[in-house]
Protein backbone atom coordinates (compact mmCIF):
# COMPACT_ATOMS: atom_id res chain seq x y z
CA UNK A 1 0.00 0.00 0.00
CA UNK A 2 2.65 2.36 1.02
CA UNK A 3 4.58 1.69 -2.28
CA UNK A 4 1.20 2.61 -3.81
CA UNK A 5 0.77 5.49 -2.33
CA UNK A 6 4.20 6.48 -3.20
CA UNK A 7 3.86 6.36 -6.78
CA UNK A 8 0.68 8.05 -7.24
CA UNK A 9 2.44 11.24 -5.21
CA UNK A 10 5.46 10.80 -7.79
CA UNK A 11 3.48 10.72 -11.59
CA UNK A 12 0.49 12.82 -10.55
CA UNK A 13 3.61 15.57 -9.97
CA UNK A 14 4.86 14.61 -13.53
CA UNK A 15 1.23 14.41 -14.77
CA UNK A 16 0.70 18.50 -13.17
CA UNK A 17 4.07 20.00 -14.03
CA UNK A 18 5.18 23.20 -12.53
CA UNK A 19 5.66 26.38 -14.19
CA UNK A 20 8.90 27.38 -14.06
CA UNK A 21 9.77 31.02 -15.69
CA UNK A 22 13.39 32.23 -15.85
CA UNK A 23 14.59 33.25 -12.73
CA UNK A 24 14.55 29.44 -12.09
CA UNK A 25 16.69 29.72 -8.80
CA UNK A 26 14.34 31.92 -7.53
CA UNK A 27 11.48 29.67 -8.32
CA UNK A 28 13.29 26.41 -6.60
CA UNK A 29 14.39 28.47 -3.82
CA UNK A 30 10.57 29.26 -3.12
CA UNK A 31 9.62 25.95 -3.03
CA UNK A 32 12.89 25.15 -0.75
CA UNK A 33 11.68 27.28 1.30
CA UNK A 34 8.25 26.21 1.87
CA UNK A 35 9.53 22.73 2.40
CA UNK A 36 11.64 23.70 5.16
CA UNK A 37 8.72 25.82 6.98
CA UNK A 38 6.84 22.61 7.42
CA UNK A 39 9.67 20.34 9.22
CA UNK A 40 9.81 20.44 12.89
CA UNK A 41 13.74 21.19 14.34
CA UNK A 42 14.88 18.04 14.11
CA UNK A 43 14.00 17.50 11.01
CA UNK A 44 15.34 20.39 9.94
CA UNK A 45 18.82 19.95 11.31
CA UNK A 46 19.03 16.64 9.54
CA UNK A 47 17.82 18.40 6.41
CA UNK A 48 20.19 21.69 6.36
CA UNK A 49 24.16 21.87 6.40
CA UNK A 50 26.77 25.31 5.88
CA UNK A 51 26.88 25.50 2.40
CA UNK A 52 31.04 25.25 2.65
CA UNK A 53 29.96 21.53 4.15
CA UNK A 54 32.49 18.95 2.78
CA UNK A 55 28.86 16.50 2.71
CA UNK A 56 27.87 19.38 -0.48
CA UNK A 57 30.55 17.45 -2.72
CA UNK A 58 29.95 13.67 -1.33
CA UNK A 59 27.79 12.51 -3.80
CA UNK A 60 27.38 8.84 -4.83
CA UNK A 61 24.91 6.31 -6.28
CA UNK A 62 25.52 3.45 -5.08
CA UNK A 63 23.29 1.28 -2.02
CA UNK A 64 23.91 3.15 1.56
CA UNK A 65 22.44 2.63 4.33
CA UNK A 66 22.36 6.29 5.38
CA UNK A 67 23.22 9.47 3.75
CA UNK A 68 23.35 12.59 4.34
CA UNK A 69 20.08 14.78 4.40
CA UNK A 70 17.27 14.23 5.45
CA UNK A 71 14.99 10.73 4.30
CA UNK A 72 11.25 10.85 2.30
CA UNK A 73 10.55 7.81 5.10
CA UNK A 74 11.20 10.31 7.91
CA UNK A 75 8.77 13.12 6.45
CA UNK A 76 4.71 13.02 6.72
CA UNK A 77 2.61 13.41 3.43
CA UNK A 78 2.43 16.97 3.18
CA UNK A 79 6.29 17.50 3.70
CA UNK A 80 7.18 14.58 1.22
CA UNK A 81 5.14 16.19 -1.75
CA UNK A 82 6.98 19.65 -0.57
CA UNK A 83 9.79 17.74 -0.86
CA UNK A 84 9.18 16.08 -4.09
CA UNK A 85 7.72 19.72 -5.48
CA UNK A 86 11.47 20.83 -5.27
CA UNK A 87 13.06 18.78 -6.88
CA UNK A 88 10.08 18.87 -9.69
CA UNK A 89 10.80 22.34 -10.00
CA UNK A 90 14.69 22.08 -10.58
CA UNK A 91 13.84 19.42 -13.45
CA UNK A 92 11.94 19.19 -16.47
CA UNK A 93 8.93 16.77 -17.00
CA UNK A 94 10.84 14.51 -18.67
CA UNK A 95 13.91 15.02 -15.69
CA UNK A 96 11.51 14.67 -12.87
CA UNK A 97 9.51 11.68 -14.94
CA UNK A 98 12.61 9.53 -14.84
CA UNK A 99 13.86 10.51 -11.55
CA UNK A 100 10.27 9.45 -10.31
CA UNK A 101 10.31 6.21 -12.07
CA UNK A 102 13.76 5.67 -10.78
CA UNK A 103 12.67 5.48 -7.40
CA UNK A 104 9.73 3.34 -8.31
CA UNK A 105 11.73 1.14 -9.67
CA UNK A 106 13.03 0.03 -6.14
CA UNK A 107 10.05 -1.70 -5.90
CA UNK A 108 10.42 -3.55 -8.62
CA UNK A 109 13.95 -5.00 -7.11
CA UNK A 110 12.36 -5.68 -4.16
CA UNK A 111 9.73 -7.90 -5.82
CA UNK A 112 12.34 -9.55 -7.78
CA UNK A 113 15.22 -9.69 -5.26
CA UNK A 114 12.72 -11.38 -2.84
CA UNK A 115 13.98 -12.22 0.71
CA UNK A 116 17.78 -12.56 0.01
CA UNK A 117 18.44 -8.87 -0.93
CA UNK A 118 20.98 -7.41 0.23
CA UNK A 119 19.69 -4.19 0.77
CA UNK A 120 17.24 -2.19 1.37
CA UNK A 121 14.64 -1.27 -1.41
CA UNK A 122 12.40 1.42 -0.33
CA UNK A 123 11.49 4.39 -2.51
CA UNK A 124 11.12 6.11 0.40
CA UNK A 125 15.01 5.85 0.87
CA UNK A 126 15.68 9.17 -0.61
CA UNK A 127 17.24 12.11 0.85
CA UNK A 128 17.34 15.60 0.54
CA UNK A 129 19.62 17.97 1.81
CA UNK A 130 19.78 21.99 1.54
CA UNK A 131 22.90 23.57 1.94
CA UNK A 132 22.96 27.29 3.41
CA UNK A 133 20.01 29.33 2.91
CA UNK A 134 18.13 29.44 0.04
CA UNK A 135 16.75 32.92 -1.33
CA UNK A 136 18.35 35.67 -4.19
CA UNK A 137 21.23 36.55 -2.37
CA UNK A 138 24.60 34.46 -1.21
CA UNK A 139 25.10 30.74 -2.23
CA UNK A 140 23.27 27.70 -1.37
CA UNK A 141 22.85 24.11 -2.60
CA UNK A 142 20.27 21.31 -2.91
CA UNK A 143 20.98 17.64 -3.14
CA UNK A 144 18.44 14.96 -3.69
CA UNK A 145 19.86 11.70 -3.60
CA UNK A 146 19.20 8.06 -2.82
CA UNK A 147 20.21 4.76 -5.11
CA UNK A 148 20.93 5.34 -8.61
CA UNK A 149 19.83 8.50 -8.43
CA UNK A 150 22.36 11.80 -7.56
CA UNK A 151 20.54 15.56 -8.17
CA UNK A 152 22.98 18.27 -7.11
CA UNK A 153 22.03 22.14 -7.78
CA UNK A 154 24.29 25.22 -7.04
CA UNK A 155 22.80 28.39 -6.93
CA UNK A 156 24.33 32.19 -6.37
CA UNK A 157 22.61 35.21 -6.29
CA UNK A 158 19.22 33.56 -7.03
CA UNK A 159 20.47 32.19 -10.51
CA UNK A 160 20.71 28.40 -10.73
CA UNK A 161 24.61 28.35 -11.79
CA UNK A 162 25.19 24.63 -11.77
CA UNK A 163 23.03 21.34 -11.89
CA UNK A 164 25.64 18.61 -11.63
CA UNK A 165 26.68 15.73 -11.37
CA UNK A 166 23.53 14.62 -12.58
CA UNK A 167 23.25 10.91 -12.26
CA UNK A 168 20.51 8.72 -13.44
CA UNK A 169 20.54 4.42 -13.42
CA UNK A 170 18.05 2.22 -13.76
CA UNK A 171 17.71 -1.69 -12.54
CA UNK A 172 16.46 -3.46 -14.38
CA UNK A 173 16.93 -1.06 -17.63
CA UNK A 174 14.22 -2.61 -19.63
CA UNK A 175 11.84 -4.86 -16.66
CA UNK A 176 11.87 -7.95 -18.19
CA UNK A 177 8.98 -9.84 -15.65
CA UNK A 178 5.66 -9.38 -14.73
CA UNK A 179 5.57 -7.19 -11.56
CA UNK A 180 3.28 -4.96 -9.57
CA UNK A 181 3.15 -1.48 -9.58
CA UNK A 182 3.10 1.33 -11.81
CA UNK A 183 6.20 -0.37 -14.15
CA UNK A 184 5.06 -2.96 -16.00
CA UNK A 185 7.02 -5.46 -18.32
CA UNK A 186 8.75 -4.05 -20.69
CA UNK A 187 9.25 -0.36 -18.92
CA UNK A 188 12.72 1.23 -20.09
CA UNK A 189 12.93 4.25 -17.89
CA UNK A 190 16.29 5.10 -19.86
CA UNK A 191 15.03 4.08 -23.42
CA UNK A 192 16.64 6.96 -25.22
CA UNK A 193 19.88 7.51 -23.46
CA UNK A 194 20.65 3.61 -24.16
CA UNK A 195 18.70 3.84 -27.87
CA UNK A 196 19.79 6.56 -29.54
CA UNK A 197 23.35 5.62 -29.00
CA UNK A 198 22.79 2.56 -30.57
CA UNK A 199 20.81 4.12 -33.76
CA UNK A 200 24.36 6.13 -33.71
CA UNK A 201 26.83 3.53 -33.92
CA UNK A 202 24.56 1.61 -36.43
CA UNK A 203 24.81 4.99 -38.58
CA UNK A 204 28.42 4.87 -38.60
CA UNK A 205 30.57 3.34 -41.64
CA UNK A 206 32.79 0.88 -41.11
CA UNK A 207 35.74 3.67 -41.22
CA UNK A 208 34.22 5.79 -38.96
CA UNK A 209 33.01 2.74 -36.43
CA UNK A 210 37.12 2.23 -36.50
CA UNK A 211 37.65 5.70 -35.02
CA UNK A 212 34.54 5.91 -32.70
CA UNK A 213 34.63 2.22 -31.06
CA UNK A 214 37.61 2.93 -28.82
CA UNK A 215 37.97 -0.84 -27.11
CA UNK A 216 36.11 -4.13 -27.75
CA UNK A 217 35.60 -4.37 -24.01
CA UNK A 218 33.07 -1.66 -22.13
CA UNK A 219 34.39 -0.88 -18.56
CA UNK A 220 32.89 -2.30 -15.62
CA UNK A 221 31.45 1.57 -14.76
CA UNK A 222 31.60 5.00 -15.34
CA UNK A 223 34.72 7.02 -15.17
CA UNK A 224 35.15 9.48 -11.89
CA UNK A 225 32.09 7.76 -9.81
CA UNK A 226 31.54 9.49 -6.79
CA UNK A 227 34.49 12.09 -7.10
CA UNK A 228 33.65 15.89 -6.89
CA UNK A 229 35.17 16.75 -9.69
CA UNK A 230 35.77 14.65 -13.78
CA UNK A 231 39.33 14.59 -14.05
CA UNK A 232 39.16 14.36 -18.17
CA UNK A 233 42.04 13.66 -20.35
CA UNK A 234 42.01 14.99 -23.93
CA UNK A 235 38.64 13.72 -25.76
CA UNK A 236 38.56 10.39 -28.21
CA UNK A 237 36.32 8.93 -30.56
CA UNK A 238 34.87 10.29 -33.54
CA UNK A 239 33.94 14.41 -33.90
CA UNK A 240 30.73 15.40 -35.07
CA UNK A 241 32.15 17.42 -37.63
CA UNK A 242 33.45 13.81 -39.28
CA UNK A 243 29.46 12.27 -39.16
CA UNK A 244 27.37 11.91 -41.93
CA UNK A 245 23.70 14.69 -41.29
CA UNK A 246 22.06 11.84 -40.28
CA UNK A 247 24.86 10.65 -37.30
CA UNK A 248 24.60 14.18 -36.49
CA UNK A 249 21.17 14.41 -35.92
CA UNK A 250 21.36 11.08 -33.86
CA UNK A 251 24.14 12.72 -31.54
CA UNK A 252 22.55 15.88 -30.96
CA UNK A 253 19.49 14.12 -29.96
CA UNK A 254 21.29 11.96 -27.47
CA UNK A 255 23.03 14.99 -26.22
CA UNK A 256 19.65 16.97 -26.06
CA UNK A 257 18.35 13.76 -23.91
CA UNK A 258 20.72 14.57 -21.41
CA UNK A 259 20.33 18.39 -21.34
CA UNK A 260 16.78 18.25 -21.18
CA UNK A 261 16.65 16.79 -17.76
CA UNK A 262 16.53 20.00 -16.26
CA UNK A 263 14.57 22.88 -16.06
CA UNK A 264 14.36 24.85 -19.34
CA UNK A 265 16.02 27.81 -18.81
CA UNK A 266 19.36 25.89 -17.19
CA UNK A 267 18.70 23.39 -20.00
CA UNK A 268 18.69 26.47 -22.84
CA UNK A 269 21.97 27.93 -20.65
CA UNK A 270 23.75 24.10 -21.38
CA UNK A 271 22.48 24.46 -25.52
CA UNK A 272 24.05 27.73 -25.91
CA UNK A 273 27.45 26.84 -24.04
CA UNK A 274 27.74 23.87 -26.73
CA UNK A 275 26.62 26.20 -29.52
CA UNK A 276 29.59 28.89 -28.56
CA UNK A 277 32.00 25.97 -27.92
CA UNK A 278 31.59 24.42 -30.80
CA UNK A 279 29.76 21.47 -32.00
CA UNK A 280 32.50 20.41 -34.19
CA UNK A 281 35.00 19.03 -31.48
CA UNK A 282 32.32 17.10 -29.32
CA UNK A 283 33.66 13.55 -29.71
CA UNK A 284 31.91 10.16 -29.77
CA UNK A 285 33.27 7.12 -28.42
CA UNK A 286 31.61 4.02 -27.95
CA UNK A 287 33.25 0.53 -25.90
CA UNK A 288 32.08 -2.87 -26.31
CA UNK A 289 29.69 -4.68 -28.72
CA UNK A 290 27.19 -2.91 -30.52
CA UNK A 291 24.19 -5.25 -29.96
CA UNK A 292 21.92 -5.06 -26.76
CA UNK A 293 22.09 -7.61 -24.29
CA UNK A 294 26.19 -7.47 -23.86
CA UNK A 295 27.85 -4.97 -21.68
CA UNK A 296 28.38 -1.92 -24.10
CA UNK A 297 29.25 1.81 -22.71
CA UNK A 298 29.80 5.51 -24.56
CA UNK A 299 30.78 8.64 -24.04
CA UNK A 300 30.21 12.26 -25.23
CA UNK A 301 32.90 14.76 -24.49
CA UNK A 302 32.98 18.34 -25.23
CA UNK A 303 34.80 21.32 -24.20
CA UNK A 304 32.25 21.82 -21.25
CA UNK A 305 30.22 18.95 -20.70
CA UNK A 306 30.99 15.23 -20.40
CA UNK A 307 28.66 12.22 -20.75
CA UNK A 308 29.19 8.74 -19.70
CA UNK A 309 26.72 5.52 -20.07
CA UNK A 310 27.34 2.16 -18.98
CA UNK A 311 25.60 -1.08 -19.39
CA UNK A 312 27.25 -3.94 -18.26
CA UNK A 313 25.73 -5.67 -15.09
CA UNK A 314 23.04 -8.17 -14.89
CA UNK A 315 19.61 -7.40 -13.96
CA UNK A 316 18.54 -8.44 -10.50
CA UNK A 317 16.54 -11.30 -12.36
CA UNK A 318 20.03 -12.45 -14.20
CA UNK A 319 19.48 -10.76 -17.32
CA UNK A 320 22.81 -10.14 -18.99
CA UNK A 321 23.69 -6.11 -19.51
CA UNK A 322 20.26 -5.08 -18.25
CA UNK A 323 21.45 -1.92 -15.28
CA UNK A 324 22.46 1.49 -16.82
CA UNK A 325 24.15 4.29 -15.69
CA UNK A 326 24.57 7.14 -16.98
CA UNK A 327 25.75 10.96 -15.88
CA UNK A 328 26.43 14.55 -17.11
CA UNK A 329 29.12 16.43 -15.72
CA UNK A 330 30.16 20.24 -16.22
CA UNK A 331 33.88 19.98 -17.16
CA UNK A 332 34.05 23.64 -16.03
CA UNK A 333 33.56 22.31 -12.50
CA UNK A 334 30.41 20.34 -10.70
CA UNK A 335 29.12 22.36 -7.73
CA UNK A 336 29.76 25.84 -8.83
CA UNK A 337 33.65 24.89 -8.33
CA UNK A 338 36.70 25.31 -10.33
CA UNK A 339 38.14 21.85 -10.90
Amino acid sequence: MRILSVAFVLLCLVVAGLKVGDDAGSQVALFANNFLEQLDDDQKSTATMPYDSDKRVDWHFIPKKTRKGLMLRNMNESQRVSALRMLRSALSEAGYGKASKIMLLEGVLRELEGEDRNWERDPHKYFVTIFGTPGDEGKWGLSFEGHHLSMNFSFRDGALVDSTPQFFAANPATVMDEVSGPLGKGTRVLRDEEQLAFDLVASLETSQKDIAIIDQDAPDEIRFAGEAQADVEEPVGITYRELSDESKALLTKLVNTYIDAVTEPVANERRAQIEEDGWDEVHFAWAGPTKPGIGHYYRVQGKRFLIEFVNTQADAAGNPANHIHCVWRDLSGDFDLTP
